[in-house]
């Protein structure tokens, strides 16, 4: 879709969204990640697409496929990318680069259920995270760009569940041998 498309595309969803805040809010489809063998797993979607991730060769895995951790941070950055796209082209900014890189820090001893050397549990999740975005638009000044990523990425669904607390529950069942 070209981006005046995007944008006339945007502009009526908003306003159906205006008049009918209420349809605004859905259940988003469910990712279904089952385990392979080893540490390969194959996440796929309703339409059925799949994904296949594993671990390093030095946790035991394969090594030929993305991580959950890496799958995690392009998560962050194809948001990133695509909120700030949506956002050029509702206000009319042709953009002529774009590119979000996602980077972080992690800590292999959490992922393990290691201690540190005072016997507190090392934090398992991802620390230092960062996103590096690159923009170019016909048109526009440096301030402009600057301040159209920094406003849409208050709204991109995947960066925002990062850096707020969002809910999160645990329902586990056990099947029968």
């Amino acid at each position: 879709m070209a981006p005046n498309e995007v944008g006339i595309a945007v502009k009526r969803v908003m306003a159906a969204l205006e008049r009918r805040p209420e349809f605004g809010i859905h259940d988003n489809p469910p990712a279904i990640a089952k385990w392979a063998a080893g540490t390969k797993v194959v996440s796929r979607s309703i339409d059925g697409t799949n994904v296949v991730t594993d671990m390093p060769k030095e946790l035991g895995g394969g090594g030929d496929q993305v991580t959950p951790g890496w799958l995690f941070r392009a998560g962050i950055a194809s948001c990133a990318a695509t909120s700030i796209a949506i956002a050029a082209a509702s206000e009319g900014v042709e953009l002529t680069a774009l590119e979000v890189r996602a980077g972080s820090k992690s800590d292999a001893r959490g992922l393990l259920g290691m201690s540190d050397a005072n016997g507190t549990p090392v934090y398992a999740g991802l620390f230092d995270v960062e996103l590096f975005v690159v923009v170019a638009a016909n048109g526009s000044t440096p301030a402009a760009l600057i301040s159209l990523v920094e406003a849409c990425l208050g709204h991109s669904p995947v960066p925002c569940t990062l850096t707020t607390a969002t809910p999160f529950k645990l329902h586990v069942t056990v099947t029968p041998v």
